[in-house]
């Protein structure tokens, strides 16, 4: 019997450590050929020395269980090395199948507090790293779909956050390149569909790097698999990656500890029309005063009412 991604291969970015190792792993799994990128830098700030190790010793770990991988340890927020990490993929395997995205940094600060810098970093890693590899897939796909007459075999999975979804007092930054990628997301699903590919974002809640500090009070458990384990993320990762989920695009997925759900498009809460040809501050005092009148001060629409989820 045949893996579901035997003969795909895939580029896995941010995969040296935490949940981006762990897809690596999931998808070489299931038989695709991997390309492992990491920029390994040491700390989550995105700071010090990048190195080759992290990278290198996930491609290993691959090749050790008899799968098929490389190591790229580029920079996703610089063009070009964007454009040899696809490119090692196409080289080296045949074709490029499968991008997962995940790279990321955090710069956590209040928004009064945060630099011109700290904002830019995460913006810059996030969202132009996440536009970076999908540019260059993408234009290889359309391509490949032009020569062939029709569609193609194509996968983009995004890495967005719950702090997308419920607010994040101290990560404007993150927040918002998150956000942006969701946003990315969903336009590129529409941009290539016609070509067979399927872009999708998810929202993942796990112990790792990034996430240390939010979940230091929920401690490991003596035996069996961490709740807040990356291996509860990487299956709904290999699954979206598949044939089988050829009709799932553009969509929004928080994926933890077992659990998936599937979140919608906002949604109209409540309208108001006018009676006059445009509104007054008036009559918008009179409407929309009393809508919010018993929201608890403070609250946001996100915090009240996706999904009773956390940051993460």
């Amino acid at each position: 019997m045949s893996l579901p991604l035997e003969g795909r291969s895939a580029v896995v970015t941010g995969a040296g450590r935490g949940l981006g190792r762990a897809e690596a792993l999931e998808l070489a799994r299931l038989g695709a050929a991997v390309v492992v990128n990491d920029y390994g830098q040491p700390g989550r700030e995105g700071l010090g020395a990048a190195s080759a190790a992290p990278a290198e010793e996930v491609a290993a770990e691959i090749r050790a269980a008899g799968g098929r991988a490389v190591a790229h340890t580029g920079d996703v927020t610089d063009f070009a090395q964007a454009r040899e990490l696809t490119g090692l993929a196409i080289d080296t395997f045949g074709s490029l199948d499968i991008l997962v995205n995940n790279a990321g940094i955090l710069r956590d600060r209040m928004v009064f507090s945060m630099t011109e810098g700290e904002w830019d970093a995460v913006i810059r890693v996030h969202l132009k790293g996440h536009f970076n590899t999908t540019h260059f897939a993408a234009a290889h796909w359309r391509e490949r779909s032009k020569a062939a007459g029709g569609p193609v075999y194509g996968r983009i999975v995004n890495t967005s956050s719950e702090a997308f979804l419920a607010g994040s007092a101290g990560q404007p930054n993150y927040a918002a390149a998150k956000g942006g990628i969701v946003g990315l997301t969903t336009s590129t699903a529409l941009a290539l569909a016609k070509y067979g590919v399927t872009a999708n974002a998810i929202c993942p809640r796990a112990r790792t790097r990034m996430t240390e500090d939010v979940f230091a009070g929920f401690a490991v458990p003596d035996e069996g698999l961490d709740p807040l384990a990356p291996e509860h993320v990487a299956p709904l990762v290999g699954y979206l990656a598949s044939p089988a989920a050829g009709r799932v695009n553009g969509q929004l997925l928080v994926v933890h500890g077992g659990m998936v759900a599937i979140v919608d498009r906002p949604r109209v809460q409540a309208k108001f029309d006018s009676k006059q040809d445009t509104f007054s501050y008036d009559e918008l005092d009179a409407l929309l005063t009393p809508h919010y009148a018993d929201r608890p001060a403070g609250e946001t629409f996100a915090a009240a009412e996706v999904l009773g989820l956390k940051r993460g």
